[in-house]
């Protein structure tokens, strides 16, 4: 196994897994034993990892938190990630040529990125190790704004029913410089009018959203808040897609919308392309999730839920790859989603 690194990239080899992954924008090829080949699974740890930093929101000005928030996050929480166990975290991801295999992190962060007073610290500890920090946020200050396009490879920006904080947030962060600036926004049937909404205000020239990279569809997955919220049907969701596509807005998926994505899509031309770009449901497979008592689980959806009512503890381990990535519950969820052809083996998205 081989893994070099620039100040712009960051390329792997080995014998069942090889990637090039270019740190100013995101861009990643992976591939097996050749190039045609796709492998299931990354055999030396996580390339991305979702890391809770906190569970302290207060989300967006009068609105409060989220209504849809997975992770019911609240105000009164009172869980910060401090910065040792992050930095703890971190040193203990697999590494080769002293280099971590790990590419990105997603940083579960609060509306405005400032609950965790570490924040920026643990971000620039990670750039510092060759591994790009991206976040999510609703309704960040000038300041803020500042900081984030210091240090992030990425930033998206969550649109509330009051999308003046998101559209504003935007605006902030793209006449800042920041081109992977992206809107984060649910799909489901209470937030479709929002979506359109969103397509509508792209296609009129909102100019608060000249600069946007991506308007990112979030399938809705029914846990904590979301659980009053219902999936879109696969007929609404072609529709939403299609819409989109033969209006050239830019859109991206989350992953656990992929396999309704390419049944949306499966009738264009250009499918072959579509689905390339594409990449199903990747929990203990090539990403993973730890919450901020540093606790492993393959997916932040799946924590709380059956055989992961805990999590494997990080921050103390001894060997990341035996204690974590190849422990016996990693390997059954692994097993139990390559098995549902990568689909969600938990919710009905």
């Amino acid at each position: 196994m081989k893994l070099f690194e620039t100040e712009n990239v960051k390329v792997f080899r080995s014998k069942d897994i090889n990637y090039n992954f270019d740190k100013r924008n995101g861009l990643t090829a992976t591939w097996g034993k050749t190039l045609k080949d796709d492998p299931e699974m990354s055999n030396v740890g996580p390339m991305i990892l979702d890391i809770e930093i906190t569970d302290i929101c207060k989300g967006v000005g009068d609105e409060g938190p989220c209504p849809f928030c997975y992770k019911s996050n609240k105000p009164t929480n009172d869980s910060n990630m401090s910065f040792l166990m992050f930095k703890s975290i971190i040193d203990r991801m697999p590494k080769i040529n002293n280099i971590p295999v790990l590419q990105q992190l997603a940083i579960g962060a609060d509306a405005q990125c400032e609950s965790n007073p570490d924040t920026f610290n643990m971000m620039r500890y990670a750039r510092a190790q060759g591994i790009i920090p991206n976040v999510t946020v609703a309704d960040i200050s000038d300041e803020t704004a500042d900081k984030l396009v210091e240090v992030c490879g990425a930033v998206a920006v969550s649109r509330y029913e009051n999308k003046e904080y998101c559209y504003d947030s935007i605006k902030k962060l793209t006449d800042r410089g920041l081109k992977q600036t992206n809107m984060h926004i649910l799909v489901s049937n209470e937030t479709l009018e929002q979506v359109l909404e969103t397509f509508d205000d792209y296609l009129n020239g909102e100019p608060r959203l000249k600069g946007l990279n991506a308007i990112v569809l979030l399938s809705l997955k029914t846990k904590g808040r979301g659980k009053s919220f219902t999936p879109l049907s696969q007929e609404k969701f072609k529709k939403v897609v299609d819409y989109a596509m033969d209006n050239n807005i830019p859109i991206g998926f989350d992953s656990c919308g992929c396999n309704k994505f390419l049944e949306s899509v499966k009738d264009r031309k250009d499918f072959k392309q579509l689905e390339m770009m594409s990449e199903p449901c990747e929990s203990g497979l090539f990403s993973s999730y730890i919450n901020s008592k540093g606790e492993f689980s393959p997916c932040s959806f799946c924590e709380n839920t059956e055989g992961w009512e805990s999590g494997i503890k990080v921050d103390t381990c001894v060997d990341f790859l035996k204690d974590v990535w190849y422990d016996d519950r990693t390997i059954k969820f692994r097993n139990m989603l390559l098995k549902n052809d990568r689909k969600c083996p938990i919710y009905n998205v």
